[in-house]
């Protein structure tokens, strides 16, 4: 299976209240990002299978936008597993049932999304800071997108896309390729 793990893009400012918190929509920036990546997923030939996502509303935006943009047209599945609270163990189980689809995006939150990264490549996955004092961490920015390669439990990062590098990949190829002739 192909892993697709993308952290929401940008929602604005945290709330202090959780309750608005959960309804927080992304700004116009990570609604931007979004058409951009799906434009870079596009260039690349990457179409989903399965696309999960967080019950948080800015999750739900991000993945929708990326999924109608790259021609996925089935519905979008929502799980607990991608909460900001979830577990290990529920997101393990969460990849479990989706084991039998080839090319699945999920999209999440930080710092639980990072970290579930980061021990499917098996870093960072030390608990305690006394029996690991340094751990290697896996950063993921809002709207970055890692690929990762499942066979047999075991995983291998194949790509991470920055939202730096869609914005430059973006701008890239939106340019015109013509020649400028003006002989001012």
């Amino acid at each position: 299976m192909n892993l697709f793990i993308l952290r929401h893009a940008s929602a604005g400012v945290r709330r202090a209240n959780p309750l608005l918190d959960i309804k927080r929509p992304l700004d116009k920036d990570g609604k931007s990002h979004c058409l951009q990546l799906a434009y870079v997923l596009n260039a690349l030939k990457t179409s989903f299978d399965l696309v999960v996502s967080s019950p948080l509303k800015r999750s739900q935006q991000t993945a929708q936008l990326v999924a109608t943009e790259t021609g996925y047209e089935q519905r979008i599945l929502l799980s607990n597993a991608l909460a900001p609270a979830a577990t290990y163990a529920q997101f393990q189980r969460l990849l479990h049932e989706c084991s039998s689809y080839e090319n699945v995006l999920v999209v999440g939150h930080n710092p639980n999304i990072t970290s579930f990264l980061g021990q499917l490549l098996g870093v960072g996955t030390a608990d305690d800071p006394a029996t690991d004092p340094a751990p290697v961490r896996v950063r993921l920015r809002k709207g970055s997108l890692a690929r990762l390669s499942l066979q047999r439990g075991s995983a291998v990062l194949q790509s991470l896309i920055d939202p730096r590098l869609v914005r430059a990949l973006y701008a890239t190829s939106i340019k015109s390729s013509r020649w400028k002739t003006s002989r001012k």
